[in-house]
């Protein structure tokens, strides 16, 4: 049986990063507090809270950077 019905998109109301350093090195905190949806649904009303090395990092921000150039293409 294929799904028919979508989850709703969750949408960031907050943002929030930050660093923690221990005895292995630094890692960044990304703090993101949404309205209802799919990721607030899973993980209780708080906020999402993602610990990242900078590998996870990069990777974040080549995809924003992908993302933007596609909001860009489709706003021309």
């Amino acid at each position: 049986m294929m799904r028919t019905d979508k989850a709703r998109p969750f949408v960031p109301t907050e943002i929030h990063v930050g660093t923690v350093r221990d005895e292995e090195g630094a890692i960044g905190i990304l703090s993101i507090r949404t309205t209802e949806g799919l990721m607030a649904a899973a993980l209780g009303t708080g906020p999402v809270v993602i610990a990242l090395d900078r590998q996870a990092a990069e990777a974040i921000v080549n995809a924003i950077g992908a993302i933007r150039s596609k909001l860009d293409a489709a706003e021309a």
